[in-house]
């Protein structure tokens, strides 16, 4: 709220969060359980009253998602929560496998950049070796 109270947009960001993810026990989907379901809807329903203009709903069950998309008067958007929300997004590095682990399970890589990266790289080493 105090950012939007200060002319600062904010789109805010439930469920799976990247920047926390080791608190929250690791990479998993959120919203499986009763009590948990409510504690997103609750903080998607807060997040819209203090000023958010949307909402990201990462790795959300696609009934939690579909249930606050419907909720809301502001947009959600999904990262891994289904079809049902406003629009979508994918984290670059997990659409074009740059990605040293394997990506999320909702993530299908186009692409497999990190190989591309990883010849190129040996093959530079090779070279300065040789002069």
């Amino acid at each position: 709220r105090a950012l939007c109270d200060q002319g600062i947009p904010v789109m805010a960001h439930i469920g799976l969060t990247p920047q926390s993810v080791h608190q929250q026990g690791g990479y998993r989907r959120h919203g499986k359980t009763l009590d948990e379901a409510k504690i997103l809807k609750e903080a998607a329903l807060a997040l819209e009253d203090a000023g958010a203009f949307s909402v990201v709903l990462e790795c959300v069950t696609e009934d939690l998602a579909q249930d606050i998309s419907k909720s809301l008067q502001i947009p959600t958007i999904g990262i891994g929560s289904g079809p049902n929300c406003d629009g979508q997004v994918l984290v670059i590095n997990d659409l074009i496998g740059l990605s040293i682990k394997p990506p999320p399970s909702f993530a299908k890589p186009k692409a497999d950049v990190a190989s591309i990266i990883e010849k190129a790289a040996r093959d530079f080493i090779s070279e300065v070796k040789k002069l």
